[in-house]
């Protein structure tokens, strides 16, 4: 880290380890996933969760230190609302019966983007279980909702225009990051989309500048940790140059 902050990978060079220090995840086809079935949208969301506790704990058995997961973005509110009524309840009832879970594994848990929108209990749920949590010191658990990469943007860029509204140079990148969501945590090494698309959705839009991209057509109730690993192998797999040669990496590593 530089003064006090992870290095950012346009600035710096990030040390690259074999295992991703940190996984990034859009859980994609949860509603295909129920059609397929017959049954429900909401059905998928509920068989979700599943797949999400166990990437939680394969991440965990294999060294990730952070794990950030996209569960609700700002644009998601335009779905029919008894299925947004159904996730912020699913939301509620999966942070009643799991923080206590990983606190007692050590897990630090966070919620990342604009609460404003949600219910107070809910909310109340989720500041009891950052403060539960706050002092772990293992796998770092992180959930995007109501999240949106712009917003997380322009809403760093209005912070610091309001701590400093006379200021006339501009802004330096460590200044801004310093106001991001994810201010905490390294830049993501490995992005996992399932469900088929190919797109990131607005989801950590800075942070994704040097990320690695892994889309997989499993359906997010079908991820599990076999899906997890072949994320990894592919990962590993890649020659990761942040705007250097390959040959440059060879040099270097021979020295």
């Amino acid at each position: 880290m530089v003064g006090g902050l992870f290095r950012s990978s346009t600035r710096d060079i990030p040390d690259v380890s074999e295992v991703p220090e940190h996984i990034a995840v859009i859980m994609d086809g949860n509603g295909r996933w129920a059609r397929k079935r017959l049954l429900p949208r909401v059905a998928g969301h509920a068989r979700g969760v599943d797949a999400l506790r166990a990437t939680v704990r394969g991440c965990k058995d294999r060294g990730v230190r952070f794990l950030t997961v996209f569960a609700f973005s700002s644009e998601n509110w335009r779905r029919p609302q008894e299925e947004v009524s159904f996730l912020m309840q699913l939301f509620l009832k999966s942070l009643q019966k799991e923080i206590r879970r990983m606190h007692e594994n050590d897990m630090r848990f966070r919620v990342i983007g604009d609460l404003s929108k949600f219910d107070a209990r809910l909310v109340d749920m989720i500041r009891e279980a950052e403060a539960l949590t706050a002092d772990n010191g293992g796998l770092n658990f992180t959930v995007a909702a109501n999240y949106g990469g712009r917003w997380d943007i322009l809403d760093a860029m209005s912070r610091l225009m309001t701590r400093d509204p006379q200021r006339r140079e501009r802004f330096t990148e460590e200044e801004l990051a310093s106001e991001l969501s994810m201010n905490f945590a390294p830049e993501p090494d490995l992005f996992i989309r399932t469900g088929g698309e190919k797109r990131i959705s607005n989801f950590l839009l800075w942070q994704l500048a040097y990320t690695e991209l892994y889309f997989t057509d499993a359906l997010w109730p079908d991820f599990d940790v076999d899906a997890l690993d072949a994320a990894i192998a592919s990962y590993q797999a890649r020659e990761r140059r942040f705007g250097r040669t390959s040959e440059q990496l060879k040099t270097r590593s021979g020295e």
